[in-house]
């Protein structure tokens, strides 16, 4: 699995489907639901083309960052983590849990980002246009409810919960489609960086500005109506 984009076997664009479908994964062979597969008929499940995820960890606890944009390009740079796929909901939420616990925030970090990563490994691929919430913006929410230790039995942080999320995905929609896994992440950061110290009194650091150097790997990417996008077209 050594393409970036697109189909992780081949590199050939993917087709979605409308419903989900029995499918054999072409790295495991194991039989599950899915929604999408490349033109050639390859179909790659979330286990197998999240497996980048383990990697995670390691960087976030070496990282002392207190910009959860940086860590999170810094992971996105990590071997196994693609261009696009549901690692990225797991990546979203550990660099905001990284950069609140550099900050100062109250938090058992690794007892944590293993509780992002069980939690965001359950969103699945593709729920940004087949649930109408994006991967990115739920990450938020969870790394918030982490924080706050928030249960469905919770009162006010439930609240605070379910609105970083919706923040979060009214920016993320504010830009339009299509997906894109990179430009949605620092969106969801952006604004959850503001939200966490209106909410929880812990200032992080956000970047000046954004200048995303994953596009050329995105064979979707929207050019100029990317706030993020240094390219010209």
């Amino acid at each position: 699995m050594d393409h970036n984009s697109g189909c992780v076997i081949c590199g050939s664009p993917l087709v979605y489907h409308g419903e989900v479908r029995m499918m054999t994964c072409a790295v495991c062979g194991a039989e599950c639901m899915g929604t999408a597969e490349c033109v050639n008929g390859h179909y790659v499940c979330d286990r197998c083309h999240g497996s980048g995820v383990t990697t995670m960890k390691a960087a976030c606890l070496a990282s002392s960052s207190r910009d959860p944009v940086d860590i999170a390009i810094r992971l996105m740079e990590l071997p196994g983590i693609h261009m696009h796929g549901p690692e990225n909901h797991v990546l979203v939420g550990s660099a905001l849990l990284t950069a609140y616990f550099n900050a100062g925030g109250d938090l058992d970090l690794p007892s944590a980002l293993d509780e992002m990563s069980r939690r965001g490994s359950q969103i699945p691929g593709g729920v940004c246009g087949m649930w109408g919430c994006c991967g990115a913006a739920i990450s938020c929410g969870i790394a918030y409810s982490i924080i706050t230790r928030t249960t469905p039995l919770s009162v006010e942080s439930w609240g605070m919960s379910n609105l970083i999320t919706s923040r979060c995905l009214e920016r993320i929609a504010s830009i339009g489609g299509p997906r894109c896994c990179k430009r949605d992440a620092f969106a969801s950061l952006t604004v959850a960086c503001g939200f966490v110290e209106e909410a929880l009194g812990v200032s992080l650091e956000v970047p000046e500005s954004i200048v995303c150097r994953f596009s050329p790997g995105n064979q979707q990417c929207i050019g100029v109506r990317c706030p993020y996008s240094g390219r010209g077209d």
